[in-house]
């Protein structure tokens, strides 16, 4: 029996450090297949004039004492077009070691995904037919 491909989802990209660069350029690349993209302590601007052309709705969570990389990301969160966010963990540095400071890019990452790649319409109980 031949198994049928799903195409009706979409993709999500978590990117950190230079690999939000490399996101931001897959979420351009595949801007109808792209439903959210989350960078953490990102660079962002190395995505270059690619920023242009992301349309996916882009989270950028950076350490609140990671200064360098707090401008840069304010940067490219001023050229992203589509749907997006920057937030900043308080205390945090460049890695995320501190406690806690994981925990927080993970709620601040599951609810963008969550906000972004959610069903648009849920079937109620009532509409669902028994399984045979």
């Amino acid at each position: 029996m031949a198994r049928r491909r799903s195409t009706n989802f979409r993709l999500a990209f978590f990117g950190a450090s230079t690999g939000a660069a490399a996101a931001l350029v897959a979420a351009a690349k595949l801007p109808d297949r792209v439903g959210a993209v989350v960078s953490r302590g990102g660079r962002p601007d190395l995505a270059g004039d690619v920023l242009d052309a992301v349309r996916a709705p882009t989270l950028l969570i950076v350490g609140g004492v990671d200064f360098g990389v707090i401008e840069l990301n304010e940067q490219a969160l001023a050229r992203l077009r589509g749907s997006k966010a920057l937030e900043i963990v308080p205390g945090a540095s460049h890695l995320f070691p501190e406690p806690g400071a994981l925990e927080a890019v993970i709620d601040h990452a599951a609810a963008w995904f969550e906000r972004y790649l959610a069903p648009t319409t849920k079937r109620s109980s009532e509409s669902r037919r028994p399984l045979p």
